[in-house]
């Protein structure tokens, strides 16, 4: 992240996370610039195609998380096995996994925070961990959970 990251990401993630989730939304995707996307699919019809794309076009700098094609592309972006992978920061991992699945995706974040600048945890629409939500808050995650990205964005004006 940069020096110009929105102020509201510097404050405790406890405050933001007891903030209306607007504020974290808002929070999340002004402050975060690269955006760790797990469970992406090289399926142009799938959801999560669709919006590492719909990232990567507004100004995210995207990599794509899936054991199944490591190595290669999804939407001409790298693609990883897991986030331990990356190379270099994440600033957010959006999380495109079942909801009984995401709790390990975000308990690798939660490991991985400092090692890769982790400051936000996202599950898309339908994925809802409540239990491995709370540790990740409880580690200092900013969490928003059961949203999506592309429709925030525009409804937030910031897209």
């Amino acid at each position: 992240m940069t020096a110009n990251d929105d102020a509201a990401l510097s404050e405790d993630a406890a405050t933001l996370n007891a903030a209306p989730t607007d504020a974290r939304v808002k929070a999340l995707l002004t402050g975060c610039r690269r955006i760790a996307v797990v469970g992406a699919s090289p399926k142009t019809h799938r959801p999560s195609n669709g919006v590492l794309r719909f990232l990567a076009r507004h100004g995210y700098d995207v990599v794509a998380v899936n054991p199944g094609h490591a190595g290669g592309t999804i939407a001409d972006v790298p693609c990883h096995a897991k986030l331990a992978d990356v190379p270099g920061p994440v600033h957010m991992v959006d999380i495109f996994r079942r909801s009984d699945r995401a709790g390990d995706v975000i308990d690798e974040a939660i490991t991985l925070k400092e090692e890769k600048g982790i400051v936000g945890i996202w599950t898309q629409l339908g994925v809802v961990d409540d239990a491995a939500a709370a540790r990740a808050a409880a580690a200092g995650l900013v969490v928003v959970q059961n949203r999506c990205p592309a429709i925030e964005l525009p409804r937030l004006g910031l897209g």
